[in-house]
């Protein structure tokens, strides 16, 4: 199979968007060895740890993605300009081993791939 880079550009919580990318990583992991995450936009809320989704009667998925090694998923590519426009610092994404990367290294990564999945 191809190689194949997941989008996380959508917040955790209030659509189903996260989760089913979630999903699809594991799905295409299956099938394929080259599969990268990347993080931009408010997908970085993604990685953050301490979300209390059980509060807003939410499913906790987010642990999952620290699984995601097991399942030989490891180029995980975050927006640094992403996380620093939504305060956070790269000691608040703890739920995977990632990669900080530019807008322009972010963007030049991800053309390297031949399938693109946005979530």
């Amino acid at each position: 199979m191809n190689s194949v880079a997941i989008v996380f550009s959508q917040p955790p919580h209030g659509s189903s968007a996260g989760r089913e990318g979630l999903d699809a990583v594991l799905a295409i992991s299956a099938l394929s060895e080259n599969v990268a995450l990347f993080f931009i936009g408010d997908g970085v809320f993604q990685l953050v740890q301490g979300q209390q989704p059980q509060r807003i009667l939410a499913r906790d998925y987010i642990a999952t993605f620290g699984v995601l090694p097991l399942y030989d998923v490891e180029q995980c590519y975050l927006c640094a300009q992403s996380l620093a426009e939504r305060g956070l610092r790269s000691e608040d994404v703890k739920i995977l081993p990632v990669s900080l990367l530019s807008v322009t290294e972010w963007r030049d990564r991800l053309a390297n791939f031949d399938c693109v999945l946005s979530f």
